[in-house]
This record gives C-alpha cells, sequence and structure tokens, in this order.
C-alpha cells in the first residue's frame, strides 16, 4: 500500500468546489480504493478527494479504521437534512497537519450520495459519522475546519497557519 499524498494547507485544489462525477468508469473503482487505502496510512477516518489533489465530489469515511466494513464511499454527496441540535467537538484534518480545535456542527445529518456502480443512497448519521460527513463534504465545497472556528481562536491560529504556509515553500 502506498499514500497518494496529502495536500495540506495553502494548496489551491483545497479550496476550489470539487466537479461533479459524471463517469462511473474503470477508473473510478481503483481510486476510491487508493483513496481510502490513503486514509488508512494517513491515520484518518475520513478522506476527500482534493486533499489527494483531485477537485471531484468524492469521499471515503471510516468511523472505524480496524472495520473495513465500515467504510463508506460518496460519491455526488450532498447534506439534505441537519438536526437542531448542534455540538462542539474538537476536530482535526489531514491537510492542517498539528493543528485541532472545538468545531460546532449540527448532531445528526441526512445526505444523499452515489455508491461506485452510481445507485443513489441516502444515510442518516449521528455521532461521530455525521462530524465525519460534514467534515469531509466541507472539504468538497473548498471549505477546512479552520475556517468555522470562532474569530478569536482564528487570530489564536494564525500564525500557526502562517508556519504550514512556509512548510510549503519549494512544493
Amino acid at each position: 500500500m502506498t499514500s497518494l499524498g496529502i495536500k495540506t494547507y495553502g494548496a489551491e485544489v483545497l479550496r476550489r468546489m470539487g466537479d461533479p462525477v459524471e463517469d462511473f468508469d474503470e477508473r473510478l473503482v481503483p481510486f476510491l480504493e487508493r483513496m481510502a487505502e490513503t486514509m488508512v496510512i494517513e491515520g484518518g477516518v475520513g478522506l476527500a478527494a482534493p486533499q489527494v489533489g483531485v477537485s471531484r465530489l468524492i469521499a471515503v469515511i471510516n468511523p472505524d479504521p480496524d472495520n473495513p466494513d465500515t467504510l463508506v464511499e460518496m460519491i455526488n454527496p450532498r447534506i439534505v437534512a441537519v438536526s437542531d441540535e448542534e455540538v462542539s467537538i474538537e476536530e482535526g484534518c489531514l491537510s492542517v497537519p498539528g493543528i485541532r480545535a472545538n468545531i460546532v456542527r449540527p448532531a445528526a445529518v441526512t445526505v444523499t450520495y452515489q455508491n461506485r456502480e452510481g445507485r443513489d443512497c441516502t444515510l442518516d448519521a449521528d455521532g461521530l459519522l455525521a462530524r465525519i460527513i460534514q467534515h469531509e463534504l466541507d472539504h468538497l465545497d473548498g471549505v477546512l475546519f479552520v475556517d468555522r472556528v470562532s474569530a478569536a481562536k482564528r487570530v489564536l491560529l494564525k500564525p500557526r497557519l502562517r508556519q504550514l504556509l512556509r512548510g510549503r515553500d519549494g512544493e
């Protein structure tokens, strides 16, 4: 297994809206499998295509990395309902290494998406799965979790984010 590599804070692809997947061809399944491998190798519980440099509406999610049966592959996903209840939980991101922050998000979501065969699916999720879905779908919209922190926290994070940008010099 080899990683596809993770794009980090400052990479242009992380700020673009992903393009819809229209062709469910022979290239899609190997890409989904490589994304899932990369997620495991990099120690994540979710991974969006822009994080590996591909601006497409694709995410892989596994709230229990030790159990491959809990892997969810989402193509062209869209959140269609959210709960009124919100929770604040600390988040981190493979694309923003070394930074964690409390983020307020709906406690539960309903998401529609297509699977690897192009079939329409609907998933009701709460808890950790709902959190991961929202985080990964933000990536597909060009949004990073650090965009969702309070203004005061953003000021505190600014030096660390600048440091991440400096680390990208020479890429």
